[in-house]
């Protein structure tokens, strides 16, 4: 049993809940789709390199988030929402790449 508590929590089937203010998320849905930091913030497209590795990511004070990883969803996802540390929940629909409509508030106070 590891001993590692990850900075967010995964609730659902698409929802993520950053938890820890010290790390942001870098959420990696798919090869094809752009990639998204969670902040404390907020949430916006991952415009830097991704960095290769946990340790790498931990150096520069970020966790990956891989979607499709066994330990998250187990596939790529259409459509996630993150509630992120500024009391706001984000709709990132996937389809939608390249418009307004793919990152956006869904919420304004979610507790």
């Amino acid at each position: 049993m590891s001993t590692y508590e990850r900075p967010f929590l995964v609730s659902g089937r698409n929802t993520i809940i950053h938890k820890q203010k010290k790390l942001d998320l870098v959420i990696i849905n798919g090869d094809s789709d752009p990639v998204v930091i969670v902040s404390r913030t907020g949430v916006k497209k991952f415009e830097e390199e991704v960095p290769a590795n946990r340790v790498e990511a931990k150096e520069r004070y970020m966790e990956l988030v891989d979607i499709g990883s066994s330990d998250v969803f187990g596939e790529s996802k259409t459509l996630l929402f993150v509630q992120a540390l500024n009391n706001k929940e984000y709709k990132i629909d996937y389809t939608k790449i390249g418009t307004d409509l793919f990152i956006r508030v869904h919420q304004e106070n979610y507790i």
